[in-house]
């Protein structure tokens, strides 16, 4: 037995060579033997006793419409939701034991409460299905234990982040309340309050029993006809090539035999990106160390909540009369080499990296100094760059669906997000705005390159802990994308916004240059920290739930477009050229719009989905035929379409249209020219003063009407001038070959300088864009939202009879009539807002903001929501 402060004082003392940068990884400390039970909190796991294989628990089937790879929490759940959901010839793969992998000695903790609403109703399924429906449908119970969470607030930033986590709760009836240090102290008598600003209480948060949760996962499924083969390690997936060249998933093969089916769903956690490189197909995650201690019995610790100390980076799980203590370090070890015959085994726990959760864990409950430690728990999970899972159908293989990287948290998301993916193989799509754990919400230019993974996922495994901030960016695995004008931008003080791996302006900060270095992993693994960081500093600046420090200075890029005249880049915008036989054709159907006006015309419009609901918004404009020139003119015969689409979601709206184009049997090539061109938009009323001396075309309404678009010359440059605004203003866009950005730029600035053009960046764009009712995908126009909720109709040829994916959806919405629409309010009061607050009537919760910001020139804040008619 050793204390937890001799511990500390053992790590502290010991004399060790220092790690190379970045190399601290293992490939060989677990255990070569099982790891014995008493390790994990639990009183019982699935392993086998006599500790061998003896094959296949069941015999394979020849066939199967789905087969789920994985039997850990993600996988248990998903087999259990599709065949709820009456996919019953469905069939679960595991290559050892049920939770053998990582979810056996997983924390099990389930908070209720998140920064996302989708989230807040991810873990609201979890855990009704935890707590309740299983126990109902089988008799058997979970293992769910309700005692209720705690959060600690050593400062008035992170009470104030409860506070907002607290409103949002409401929306949902999540029970929680704020409590101060002497009603902490009541509720909690074994913890110190003598450094606390707050807690916020929220009694039913509780834990899960991994061995339990999945055992009856698993009774409920096949009691519904599917099959779950244990002690079966898949070998390979065949990947078969249709007629229209289209790569789609065959069958399963393992050591027993072959599975053919048309759908396989990668649930297989830490090893799920060696389960992709049997199809080749890319999961960008990383596996890590995360560990915690189980101590010895604590008096008084009995029926205590579960206690989240986000500051001190730790967390205590109620395991009976004793604590687990665990946490999310600066500097977790790397597992590179992942071994498959890995189960149920545990690393050897490396003190130096986890004795920094010691101290924080002492300080807040003081009895845990002399209190010793029972076991370690040191396994392996799966993490990913932005902390968030990975799910969905692939880009590389149709059938190939994405159930992993769930950065320790499978138990606690695993129940909505299994019926989320359960929903999304059987429908096409799921039924939540799951856009925010979409593969495809990654460019596939990220997705395989390693520095990337690394040190994003890196930064966000740290940062896990850190306040959620409205403007926070991520340091890690910048410069990744940068556009013609970067450097221009960068010597004139442009603090770049990261999306999609672009650089893309935010503001422009005018003390000088704020350039992004590369990353220093916060100084762990002896990087050297950088030092006189003008970007982190000017970052760190924004960190606050009020008007951040440059308020005004955004409020000056934002009224000299309304009064003047601005310069935005908008070149990370994806730009797609849609040509071949069926063009017209794919046109009709994919755009909600008419789109085929006469050439020369640039047309808004959305995608839908099969259920009607939005997938996108973008700009069409139909191109006039001629000489090809690239990359301004594809060669084409027949009909050709240009598209321009937000670039931070380039990567999804290229996937569906690729998808629908495949579903369809269109005659089409989508060819991507996002990297060859550039792009900045000249909007504000002396726009067209500034443009026509600089352009050699008429500029004026009869000669150039809004929505229109032409080749023109521009400083002796060929470049595509768009009349369209995203800010409500007169204004042109123009797209530009890449070796011209920099001419035409400096064309533009020297003719608007007498006008004082300035340049401006996207957070000025966000507000003047909601200043002006448009809307943003994925923020105030959600996949789970129609075009006529959304004040949309006007995009939809609904008139016409010109069929598109999911008209039929809005004809019978429209005939029904709408029960919820997305609308706009202002404040009187000028009051800091950044989406997701709650919203009162009387007294009483009725929903939540979307999406927030200032609007400067009528200086109020701005809100959109969605409201039930």
């Amino acid at each position: 037995m050793a204390f937890l402060r001799s511990a500390v004082w053992r790590v502290f003392s010991a004399v060790r060579p220092p790690l190379s940068p970045l190399c601290r990884t293992s490939t060989r400390s677990y255990s070569s033997e099982p790891t014995k039970e008493k390790s994990v909190p639990y009183e019982k796991t699935l392993k086998q006793e006599d500790g061998a294989s003896s094959g296949p628990t069941k015999p394979l089937p020849r066939s199967a419409d789905a087969v789920v790879i994985g039997g850990g929490s993600l996988g248990c759940q998903t087999i259990y939701h599709l065949a709820k959901m009456g996919m019953t010839n469905v069939v679960l793969l595991e290559r050892d034991r049920l939770t053998a992998g990582t979810t056996w000695h997983t924390a099990g903790l389930l908070w209720q409460l998140r920064p996302s609403d989708v989230e807040v109703e991810l873990l609201a399924h979890t855990r009704n299905v935890i707590s309740k429906d299983l126990e109902e449908e089988t008799g058997l119970h979970t293992g769910w234990i309700q005692n209720g969470g705690l959060f600690i607030a050593s400062n008035k930033q992170r009470l104030d982040e409860y506070k907002r986590l607290m409103s949002l709760g409401k929306v949902y009836g999540i029970e929680s309340h704020v409590l101060s240090p002497a009603e902490t102290k009541d509720l909690y008598p074994l913890m110190n309050v003598d450094d606390l600003y707050g807690t916020l209480y929220v009694p039913k948060d509780g834990t899960m029993d991994p061995a339990g949760t999945c055992t009856t996962l698993t009774r409920a499924a096949t009691a519904r006809g599917a099959t779950v083969i244990e002690n079966c390690p898949v070998t390979g997936i065949q990947v078969r090539t249709d007629d229209i060249g289209v790569k789609r998933v065959k069958a399963v093969e393992t050591q027993h035999g072959t599975i053919e089916t048309p759908c396989v769903v990668n649930c297989a956690g830490v090893w799920a990106t060696k389960l992709g490189e049997m199809a080749r197909v890319k999961v960008p995650l990383i596996a890590m160390h995360h560990a915690y201690v189980v101590t010895e019995r604590i008096e008084g610790i009995q029926n205590m909540p579960n206690v989240r100390d986000h500051d001190a980076s730790v967390y205590l799980r109620l395991q009976g009369d004793a604590l687990s203590v665990g946490g999310y370090e600066r500097n977790p070890i790397f597992w590179d080499e992942v071994s498959d015959k890995f189960a149920f085994s545990l690393f050897d726990l490396d003190w130096d990296v986890f004795m920094q959760h010691i101290e924080g864990a002492v300080n807040r409950v003081p009895a845990l100094e002399q209190t010793g430690i029972k076991s370690t728990v040191c396994g392996p999970e799966s993490f990913t760059a932005d902390h968030k899972p990975l799910m969905g159908e692939t880009p590389e293989v149709r059938g190939f669906f994405l159930g992993c990287g769930f950065n320790s948290a499978g138990m606690m998301l695993g129940g909505g997000c299994g019926r989320e993916l359960a929903h999304w193989i059987i429908h096409g799509r799921p039924e939540k705005d799951m856009y925010g754990y979409d593969i495809r919400r990654f460019h596939n230019s990220l997705t395989d390159n390693k520095r990337w993974i690394r040190e994003r996922s890196h930064e966000s495994y740290a940062k896990n802990y850190s306040l959620v901030f409205p403007f926070d960016e991520p340091l890690a695995s910048r410069n990744m994308r940068k556009d013609p004008f970067h450097q221009v931008l960068t010597e004139q003080g442009c603090m770049f916004q990261e999306r999609h791996g672009w650089e893309r302006p935010g503001w422009f900060n005018k003390e000088g240059p704020a350039p992004v270095k590369d990353y220093d992993y916060y100084g762990a693994y002896d990087v050297k920290r950088n030092e006189k960081y003008k970007y982190d500093e000017l970052l760190g600046q924004e960190y606050t739930f009020d008007f951040p420090p440059h308020h005004d200075v955004i409020k000056n890029e934002c009224l000299s477009c309304r009064h003047s005249v601005a310069v935005f880049d908008m070149s990370y915008f994806g730009k797609f050229y849609l040509t071949g036989p069926d063009a017209k054709k794919a046109a009709d159907w994919l755009f909600t719009a008419d789109v085929n006006k006469k050439p020369g015309t640039t047309v808004y419009t959305c995608m839908l989905n099969k259920r009607g609901r939005s997938e996108a918004d973008l700009t069409v404009s139909r191109l006039e035929p001629g000489v090809a020139n690239l990359p301004l003119a594809p060669e084409f015969s027949g009909d050709a379409y240009y598209l321009a689409i937000g670039g931070g979601v380039a990567e999804h709206n290229w996937n569906h249209i690729k998808t629908v184009l495949q579903d369809q049997g269109f005659r089409c090539q989508l060819t991507d020219h996002s990297e060859n061109m550039g792009m900045i938009s000249i909007q504000g009323p002396k726009s067209r003063e500034v443009l026509q001396e600089v352009l050699d075309t008429d500029l004026s309404n009869e000669a150039f009407p809004f929505s229109s678009h032409k080749v023109v010359i521009a400083a002796g440059h060929q470049v595509r001038a768009m009349r369209l605004s995203f800010v409500g203003e007169l204004g042109w866009e123009l797209h530009i070959p890449k070796d011209s950005c920099l001419p035409v730029y400096r064309a533009v600035m020297a003719a608007g300088a007498k006008h004082g053009i300035i340049n401006s960046g996207y957070r000025a764009i966000d507000s003047l864009s909601i200043e002006k009712g448009y809307r943003h995908w994925h923020a105030d126009l959600r996949p789970d939202d129609t075009p006529l909720e959304a004040g949309l109709a006007f995009t939809c040829k609904l008139k016409s009879s010109v069929p598109f994916q999911g008209r039929d959806m809005l004809e019978k919405q429209k005939k029904e009539g709408l029960k919820r629409r997305i609308v706009c309010f202002t404040t009187d009061e000028k009051v800091p807002m950044f989406g997701l607050e709650a919203i009162y009537r009387n007294g009483v919760p009725v929903g939540h903001l979307r999406r927030a910001d200032y609007g400067f020139y009528i200086d109020k804040t701005i809100v959109t929501l969605s409201v039930l008619e």
